[in-house]
């Protein structure tokens, strides 16, 4: 009599989740989509305008100076125009569904990894920014706290006009058989939110405190853990959560660099 395959509780074969593309947008949904990242991009482009001729003199100077003599900074700045350039090229968005795939779908996946993934992905929502903000108020450092709560809603309000702009779908919305733990996430998907705040906060406290070669390595562990589990609980593309990565560590160095002309008073 011929044996049948065993199939281990929670893990369905391979075969039976194979991915189901949805259709394609409609015309007046492209030209829409379009329309609105034009009027988005102006937007933007007239704030920033108006921001920098609105700083006082002597900061504009120190601001361009500083950003010239920081190359680790712009060559971050120049790999995430890059990432988000490579978002027309057909050819980079498969690779992204296939990388996508292989750690949402495919494998095994037992309930409990589900839940200590769903945990893990919690460390880079708003709250964790919130309690870091609130502990360091109370141990004394205020001026960290500021930096803290202004970044954060300051790299927010970027993450979600760069999504804007960008406006790329979930993977969930393309493929209707990714997992999704948890709930479905609201919004745009490049760059990850949750990944470029942890970037960023890895970034501040690495700077302010000096943790060492073993303390850096582990602020910058979790926060790459954070990255992956976007990728595992179906909420991201494996590039949205480099972009975000590439785009909190710049938002972290910009915050110490704008620090001695926003922040002194406190």
């Amino acid at each position: 009599m011929k044996k049948q395959p065993m199939i281990a509780r929670g893990c369905p074969m391979a075969s039976d989740r194979k991915e189901v593309l949805l259709p394609p947008e409609s015309n007046a949904a492209r030209l829409w989509s379009a329309w609105r990242r034009v009027i988005l991009l102006t937007g933007l482009a007239a704030g920033l305008i108006l921001f920098f001729l609105w700083l006082p003199n002597g900061a504009r100077a120190a601001m361009f100076t500083a950003l010239r003599a920081n190359r680790a900074m712009v060559t971050m700045l120049v790999v995430f125009s890059l990432i988000s350039v490579s978002l027309l090229w057909s050819s980079g968005h498969n690779l992204d569904t296939r990388i996508f795939l292989l750690f949402n779908l495919r494998g095994c996946h037992p309930k409990w990894l589900d839940r200590v993934m769903w945990l893990a992905t919690q460390t880079g929502n708003m709250m964790t920014a919130v309690i870091l903000a609130v502990i360091f108020f109370v141990i004394k450092y205020r001026r960290l706290t500021v930096e803290i709560i202004l970044g954060t809603l300051t790299l927010w309000l970027l993450v979600e006009v760069i999504k804007a702009l960008t406006d790329r779908a979930r993977p969930f919305m393309d493929h209707v058989k990714a997992r999704v733990i948890g709930w479905r996430e609201r919004g745009r998907s490049f760059p990850s939110g949750h990944t470029a705040q942890t970037f960023f906060l890895a970034m501040l406290i690495s700077h302010w405190f000096h943790p060492g070669i073993w303390g850096t390595a582990a602020l910058y562990a979790v926060s790459g853990l954070v990255g992956f589990t976007r990728v595992y609980v179906g909420a991201h593309y494996p590039r949205d959560v480099l972009g975000g990565a590439v785009l909190g560590s710049v938002w972290g160095i910009l915050v110490r660099l704008v620090d001695p002309y926003w922040f002194g008073r406190f």
